[in-house]
This record gives structure tokens, C-alpha cells and sequence, in this order.
């Protein structure tokens, strides 16, 4: 009897309590939460479309850099014919050469 009173008055004043616990799902990086296959077919549509963007934009960057580079060169050998006629020029002038 006395066994049953306790079990009861110490369930009358409150709900029972149970314990909750949640687990964190972990993810690597690069996880897109897709299931994992070995192989070539591992990676999922995302990840192939992510990957063609930064390819694309790494080209497009590129790009810009050899159209850049290439400016520079036109550039550079333009001064370089000019300075060139210019000692033709001058030498011309000093008769250093017979033309």
C-alpha cells in the first residue's frame, strides 16, 4: 500500500518525463545529402551542374585574361616598330646606312 501511494502521488502532480535527445545528421563537405553511390555515378545533378558553372566561369575568367594579354602584346609591338623606324631614322640621318 504504501508503495502504491508513492508511485501515485508522484505521478498525480505532474506528466512523467522522458528524456529527448536528437542526433546531428554529419555531412561531409561536398554532401548535397544525395545517396552515395561508388564509382562515376556518385555525384547527382547538382553536383554536375555546379560543377559545369565554375568550370564556365574559370573559362570565362580566362578569356578575359588573354584578351588582356593579348591587348598588351599588339601594344607592345607597336611601340616596338615605332621605336625601331625611329632608329632607322637616325641612322639614316648620320649616313651609317647606304640606301
Amino acid at each position: 500500500m504504501l508503495r502504491q501511494t508513492i508511485t501515485k502521488s508522484g505521478l498525480a502532480g505532474s506528466a512523467p518525463r522522458r528524456a529527448f535527445s536528437t542526433t546531428i545528421r554529419a555531412m561531409a563537405s561536398g554532401d548535397t545529402g544525395a545517396p552515395s553511390k561508388y564509382g562515376a555515378a556518385s555525384s547527382d545533378a547538382f553536383q554536375k551542374r555546379e560543377k559545369a558553372n565554375e568550370d564556365y566561369a574559370i573559362r570565362q575568367r580566362e578569356k578575359e585574361k588573354l584578351l588582356e594579354l593579348k591587348k598588351k602584346l599588339a601594344e607592345q609591338q607597336a611601340h616596338l616598330k615605332k621605336l625601331s623606324d625611329h632608329i632607322d631614322e637616325i641612322t639614316k640621318e648620320q649616313g651609317g646606312e647606304h640606301n
